[in-house]
């Protein structure tokens, strides 16, 4: 059996243990089974593909130079939403992220199931504008499904606060879309 297809039979463990001891195949499985959740919750945020990519390398060069410290495949997810979380809220404090207009937002429309694309793009056009934290757990909350508790993990808050983020940042979008509830 080839390197590559041990890799696809292999445990999580097994592939995580054989990564942090240096094997690259392995490096790579993990990338591969994680970088679609690494740029969602980046291009969610940011909205900026280029931007977005950017930070994902930036996460899987941060994880390779870590690896060592990744205890589980849990963890090693739950590292990885933390990191990016960060780098989305570093990349908002300092300025380098921009909001996108109606028209750049259209490639939304094709990512989802909604109905009205102009709903869509106007919803993300708006999420935009929510600040940092509320942005983050509302993409956290229903792009990437995690669980409010689950979010004050990753984002190092108290429930409440998590929640506190969630119901300001589903009002201040209601109201700018004029939906009362």
């Amino acid at each position: 059996m080839s390197a590559t297809a041990q890799l696809l039979f292999a445990t999580p463990d097994a592939t995580l243990q054989r990564a942090a001891a240096g094997d690259h195949e392995s490096f790579g499985a993990l990338i591969s089974e994680h970088q679609d959740m690494v740029f969602s919750i980046a291009w969610n945020f940011l909205h900026d593909r280029g931007r977005a990519e950017e930070i994902a390398q930036e996460v899987f060069l941060q994880l390779y130079l870590t690896l060592g410290e990744i205890e589980t495949p849990a963890h090693l997810t739950f590292w990885l939403r933390r990191v990016t979380a960060n780098r989305c809220i570093d990349e908002s404090r300092h300025g380098r992220w921009r909001i996108v207009t109606l028209d750049e937002a259209g490639d939304l429309a094709g990512d989802t199931d909604e109905s009205d694309p102009f709903l869509a793009r106007k919803i993300a056009q708006m999420l935009q504008r929510l600040p940092a934290q509320q942005r983050l757990a509302i993409t956290m909350r229903y792009q990437e499904g995690l669980e409010p508790s689950e979010i004050g993990a990753v984002l190092d808050m108290p429930l409440n606060t998590v929640k506190s983020h969630l119901r300001r940042g589903l009002a201040a979008l209601r109201e700018w879309l004029g939906v009362t509830s």
